[in-house]
């Protein structure tokens, strides 16, 4: 009917019975990630529900041929290992800080933050200047269930571990 609000059916489960959504996440405006298919098992991340796009520092930009797709090594400063390598998902234009658009290559990587993974798509930028080698955007955490707390941090815990298993091994 009009002016009601639209809901959801529950998510299907392989034999066709509904099943329980999953629970919300509660993030902090920071968190600590891994991002696995470059090797690395963990960074800080800014959470900045202001941008659209997710952002890497990537410096050394090489791109090349590898079995016929296009792929880019880069350096990634404060990440161990600090020089990876992808294959190229797309080039676009990506508005910077300053709201300038500038022509930047984008891959697609899984996402570890806490015990949950997923892909997201993350552009290749010059964030010399930022505090964090990365910022996760909004699409990266939409249709996630998760909340963002701008006044906490690090609420996920380690990549790969929850903040109760954290917080019970201590």
């Amino acid at each position: 009917m009009p002016g009601e609000i639209a809901r959801r059916s529950a998510p299907k489960a392989p034999d066709g019975k509904t099943t329980a959504p999953r629970p919300r996440m509660e993030i902090g405006w920071r968190e600590d990630i891994g991002l696995p298919d470059l090797g690395i098992g963990r960074l800080k991340a800014k959470i900045d529900t202001g941008a659209r796009t997710s952002a890497i520092h990537a410096e050394d930009q090489v791109t090349f041929d590898r079995e016929g797709r296009r792929w880019v090594a880069f350096t990634v400063p404060h990440a161990v290992p600090s020089r990876v390598e992808a294959p190229i998902l797309d080039e676009r234009e990506i508005k910077n800080t300053s709201g300038r658009p500038e022509r930047r290559i984008v891959i697609r990587t899984t996402l570890v933050l806490g015990t949950r993974r997923w892909h997201i798509d993350l552009s290749l930028a010059d964030r010399a200047e930022m505090t964090f080698d990365i910022i996760l955007g909004r699409t990266a955490i939409r249709k996630r269930r998760i909340l963002v707390n701008p006044g906490r941090s690090f609420l996920a815990g380690p990549p790969g571990k929850s903040a109760a298993e954290t917080r019970s091994s201590a």
